[in-house]
């Protein structure tokens, strides 16, 4: 997989500086790193494997810091020499990797490679002698033209590379310099998603230890001029950890916790946040596991914990056999269980039906001398639940303001599972 390298990103005060003589200058390559399977990367020397999930965020060696983002199986790093804000780096690190997902429609190792010109082009853009300089995807938009077959064929007839244009977009002198300038659309529309992922941990016992949920407030604006919104919850004082996009006016929020912005055009992040502390959860798992003259007996039970309300769709249960197990034989009543790479199986369950409660059984053959097992395995669950936030966050109302023509607005919900465990 191909990630950038920049060093460094900034001195060690909090606020960006101007570079100096003395500062290093940036560097992008690519490194020699290729995707993997199972959140693994796989480096390109010989017999060296690297699972992503152990890696930190934040990486100090003796000479220099690195910084890490994934996202699709993609590693993004930033380099410096010099101790620095780490959140700036991510913060870096992940618009680069919201900007080059917007161009290329998606992130995965072939769409890198097939357009890293585009790729060099935004990132000497994105960062200036290692430090950020136009992260906005509007701005850049206009730039330097996304990629698409017109575009190649031109560039390949007129033996020219360069997709960067001569002249500096308009929005770049604006207060709001992600929005572009002289929208006109004949029909105007706005959307907001509320998505969600709850993490979850249950010991042993059936104990819920920990359930928090990750939420994002994602906006998609088709709206003429310059629009003006406000947005307000009607339950904003359980949020925490809140993190917003630029376009937010932080004084509104902060005397009467209620959004105001005026929207990039198009599809956006407009905030996240973290409601902590829940008593709930939707789905339960009740593994249990039981020894047996060399052998290990498996009963796993899945069902619905507490309704939600709407459909709970797409339930996965995953987990690693111990390096102890030789063999293994695993069936369920109701879904299919495939073994995946590195010993994992997986328990493809979809929707629960209401006359049965879905059941995974079979047995595991340990290997020679072993009685027991001396590794419990983890149970990680996946769903999906549409319509609904289980946070509990709702939306109170919407105005939309400098706008000719009436609005539609649309409001969906979504939760999915993020760190869903069950620990023995």
């Amino acid at each position: 997989m191909n990630t950038a390298s920049c060093e460094p990103l900034c001195r060690r005060s909090q606020s960006l500086q101007t570079p100096t003589r003395n500062d290093a200058p940036m560097h992008i390559h690519p490194i020699r790193f290729r995707g993997g399977d199972a959140g693994e990367a796989v480096d390109e020397s010989p017999g060296r494997q690297v699972d992503l999930r152990l890696v930190l965020p934040v990486i100090a060696s003796p000479t220099h810091y690195l910084f890490r983002v994934v996202r699709d199986g993609i590693t993004f790093l930033a380099c410096t020499q010099v101790e620095m804000p780490p959140l700036m780096a991510i913060e870096f690190l992940g618009r680069a990797a919201d900007v080059l997902s917007n161009y290329l429609g998606g992130l995965n190792e072939d769409l890198i490679k097939d357009n890293f010109v585009i790729v060099y082009e935004l990132l000497d853009e994105m960062i200036d002698n290692g430090f950020p300089l136009t992260t906005e995807y509007n701005i850049l938009k206009e730039m330097i033209a996304p990629p698409n077959i017109v575009s190649k064929v031109f560039s390949v007839v007129t033996v020219n590379s360069s997709n960067v244009t001569s002249t500096l977009p308009g929005a770049t002198a604006s207060c709001v310099p992600w929005r572009t300038t002289e929208l006109n659309y004949a029909s105007n529309e706005v959307c907001v998603d509320l998505v969600e992922e709850m993490d979850a941990t249950v010991n042993r016992d059936g104990v819920l230890v920990k359930c928090e949920v990750y939420g994002e407030v994602q906006v998609n604006s088709h709206l003429s001029g310059i629009p003006d919104l406000t947005l307000a919850f009607a339950n904003p004082s359980i949020l925490n950890d809140f993190r917003f996009h630029p376009c937010v006016r932080f004084r509104p929020w902060e005397t009467h916790q209620i959004l105001s912005f005026v929207p990039p055009d198009g599809e956006f992040k407009l905030m996240s946040y973290r409601v902590k502390k829940l008593k709930r959860i939707p789905v339960y798992v009740k593994p249990q596991l039981t020894k047996d003259a060399g052998m290990c007996r498996v009963n796993v039970l899945v069902g619905i914990r507490h309704d939600p309300g709407k459909m709970i769709d797409s339930i996965t249960v995953e987990f690693q056999l111990p390096h102890c197990v030789l063999s293994s034989d695993l069936t369920s009543n109701h879904g299919t269980v495939n073994m995946l790479a590195n010993q994992i199986c997986s328990w493809s369950i979809g929707k629960i039906p209401k006359d049965k409660a879905p059941c995974l059984t079979g047995t595991m053959m340990l290997v020679e001398g072993m009685e027991c097992l001396n590794v419990y395995p983890t149970f990680r669950v996946d769903f999906k639940i549409m319509g609904i936030a289980l946070s509990g966050l709702k939306i109170d109302k919407l105005e939309v303001k400098n706008v000719a023509n009436r609005p539609y607005k649309g409001f969906r919900a979504q939760t999915r599972a993020g760190q869903y465990q069950i620990r023995l």
